[in-house]
This record gives structure tokens, sequence and C-alpha cells, in this order.
């Protein structure tokens, strides 16, 4: 949309020949920017308007982009919109990303960065993560910071995997009090199908690369979990924490849900 473009629109509104909500719609698209290298050549395409589709601006997938890169995208994407989020962040791109934006904050473990100026809490209630052992962490804190950066109130309860299914059962007054759960677990997930026998709400399973040769760099997981015999269990990619904090992020805003 050009600047002529957004004037007679909001012309149009004025006028009344366009309501607040179809403009809204109209500017759903607007703007792109396109960022370009020292040479001039173009290396990302920003959607300021994602905000207004879904309710939260683009998240950038750090993993394989330079350092430069994503200093870059992250200080037009702060300039516009208050909370950022960026996943599978080197420390690298981090330090580079620090230095245009100070407020930045990074977790070594999962890899997340996160710049969060509006503390405003959009969800309606607690969003659970449960994770089955420790070397699940990096999965579930993607999934905490996401939920988090995204207006949610969360609680994190770690390494309580059916080895030990005492451990679990120390927590079920959590799990029965969050509207939504996210389940991260490797090995062979059964985690999500006990806690989905446990609860009513969403249960957004995680499947994990964590677990020895048969275990298949999280196939077996996810496979497990796919299968799972609790009907209010559904299931991310694998290793995709982010996945499932956006998507329970998203159910937990929905009013009377």
């Amino acid at each position: 949309m050009t600047r002529d473009e957004l004037k007679r629109l909001l012309s149009d509104v004025r006028r009344g020949d366009c309501s607040p909500d179809e403009a809204l719609t109209r500017l759903a698209g607007f703007p792109a920017e396109t960022l370009t290298d020292a040479e001039g050549a173009p290396f990302a395409t920003l959607d300021h308007g994602r905000t207004l589709r879904q309710g939260f601006p683009e998240v950038v997938y750090g993993a394989s982009k330079t350092p430069e890169h994503l200093a870059a995208i992250v200080a037009r994407l702060s300039a516009q919109h208050p909370n950022i989020l960026a996943t599978r962040v080197s420390e690298a791109a981090y330090q580079a990303v620090k230095a245009v934006a100070p407020e930045a904050k990074w977790d070594a473990l999962s890899r997340a960065l996160v710049i969060q100026r509006d503390a405003t809490r959009y969800g309606a209630g607690l969003i659970a993560v449960v994770c089955a052992g420790t070397t699940d962490l990096p999965a579930a804190r993607e999934a905490v910071a996401t939920c988090e950066v995204m207006g949610n109130e969360t609680a994190l309860i770690a390494d309580v995997g059916i080895a030990g299914l005492h451990r679990l059962l120390g927590h079920l007054g959590t799990l029965r009090q969050a509207r939504v759960i996210i389940c991260v677990a490797g090995l062979e997930a059964a985690l999500a199908s006990v806690v989905g026998g446990l609860v009513a709400a969403p249960v957004i399973a995680v499947p994990t690369s964590v677990g020895y040769g048969a275990a298949l760099g999280g196939l077996t997981a996810l496979l497990g979990m796919l299968n799972s015999c609790a009907p209010n269990v559904t299931v991310v990619n694998i290793d995709n924490g982010f996945g499932a904090g956006y998507v329970a992020a998203l159910i937990n805003r929905q009013a009377g849900a």
C-alpha cells in the first residue's frame, strides 16, 4: 500500500465509506519492508502487518542467519512493535542484536531471544509447560519464552517423566488449574498420554530428539504422541517448543474457551 493509497483509505473511513473494521482488514498487509545489505542485495522482507492479522509480530527464525542480518531484522521489527521473539539464536547473533537493542534478553539453553516492552496479560488463564526430563528443557523453555512474550502467565514443571510418576502427580493441582498444557518429552514420549488422561484442558505435545538409537532423532516420540489414546492431545513437530507455545497462547486468548 502506497502513501497515497493509505491517505485515500483514511479519507474513506472519515467520510463513512469504509468501516474501521474493514480498514483494519485492508491494513493487515501494510507495510512490508525490504531490507538490503551493504551491496544493495535484499535479504529480508518484514511483514509489519502480521500483528493486525494474528495478534503478534512476525517471529524471527534465527538459525542460519548471520549475526548482522539478524541484528538488522530485530532492530527494524523492534522499532515498530513492543514485543519481539527470535528463536534458535546463537550467542554471536545475540551479541550483535544486543548492540542495536540493549533491552534484548537471551536464554542460552533454549536459544530464544526476547524483547518485551509490553507486559500486558492477554491470556485468559494459566499455561502449564511440563517436560519429562532435564534434557527436554531446551524445547520446554522455548515454549515458555513464547508464551510469556505473547502475554501469558506460565508455569514450568520440569523433570516429571513417567519413570517416577509420583513426581508428576505432585503437580496435579497446577495441571488441573491450567487452561492449556504443553507437554514436552523424548524417548517413548508416554508422558503426553498420561497428562492428557489427567486433565480436561487441551494438551499440546512436543516430541524431542532426546533418546538413544531407536529414538531415531525424535521420530519415535513423534509417532508415540501421534498415537496417543488421550483424545485431548495434539502434536507439533520435533523440538518445536515455539510452535506449541504460539498455539497455546492463541488458545489462551480465546474468551470463554
